[in-house]
């Protein structure tokens, strides 16, 4: 048995785990090979490794979201979910690999720049200024098209509001004094107002009752359905996320086990037996 180095991801009992440097297990093919510029491959990701001053997190991953797919991301609290949405959206740096957005190249790119390509990140805990109104974050969010049409930002606006029509009964509250499902919907709304192409969603139904999850997922289906918007979504209910997802990413220990449909997924005995307890 092969000695582990230092730094390297420990596998752990009762997971998917691979060795370091081996290929993921593909339930179904590819979307589009590395070398290929695929124009309905809106985010692509190759070898992409990150972490937290000295500490590695992400170890070569790579994955791909197409145009008006939601694809789900799960994994274990610690497999580095967060992680590596704070690298797409530019808030932490690449270490090493590549990312691309819509044709271009954005490893290190700042992150106001990612929002105004087209790529937005609704962060876990959902970060909202409490001091600010409904409408006053909702705003903040189309912070760095200030310089474009006013005009196009009131209709964003009030799109948000129709799609998200709680928001509109609250647009003059306190962020601060909403429920914690008003709160995910002011900051889903809030990456909405950027007018992204992809939104990266961390940890949708995290600390919300049940009727309150089911209300946010319409919400995110309606959102889907009518404005087109690809989605990648971290969920800790894993059910949820697979039932939804049109492609799925298992993520353990930093590194990329298994990827297939949403439904395969759902399928996969070491899924079931590891996140589903079935």
């Amino acid at each position: 048995m092969s000695e582990k180095q230092p730094g390297e991801p420990q596998s752990q009992p009762g997971t998917l785990s691979r060795q370091a440097g081996s290929t993921p297990e593909q339930l179904t093919a590819p979307v589009s090979s590395p070398a290929q510029e695929d124009g309905q491959v809106l985010l692509q990701v190759e070898h992409l490794e990150s972490g937290y001053d000295e500490t590695r997190v992400l170890w070569d991953v790579s994955l791909e979201v197409r145009r008006g797919e939601l694809v789900a991301l799960i994994g274990a609290n610690g497999a580095g979910k967060s992680t590596l949405l704070a690298t797409l959206s530019g808030l932490l740096p690449a270490w090493a690999g590549r990312i691309r957005f819509a044709g271009q190249e954005i490893t290190h790119r700042r992150a106001e720049d990612i929002v105004r390509l087209g790529l937005s990140h609704v962060p876990q805990g959902r970060r909202l200024f409490s001091a600010l109104t409904v409408e006053e974050n909702l705003l903040l969010g189309a912070y760095t098209r200030r310089a474009g049409s006013q005009q196009a930002i009131k209709q964003d606006l009030e799109e948000v509001y129709t799609l998200l029509p709680r928001l509109r009964e609250r647009r003059r509250q306190l962020a601060g004094s909403l429920s914690g499902g008003e709160q995910q919907m002011c900051a889903i709304g809030r990456g909405l107002m950027s007018h992204p192409e992809l939104l990266l969603i961390d940890e949708l139904s995290l600390g919300l009752a049940p009727q309150v999850v089911d209300d946010l997922l319409m919400a995110l289906d309606a959102i889907h359905r009518e404005k087109g918007l690809s989605f990648l979504l971290v969920e800790q209910d894993v059910q949820i996320a697979l039932e939804r997802a049109d492609r799925a990413y298992v993520l353990e220990n930093g590194q990329i086990v298994l990827e297939g449909t949403g439904q395969e997924l759902l399928q996969h005995e070491g899924v079931r037996t590891a996140y589903l307890g079935t």
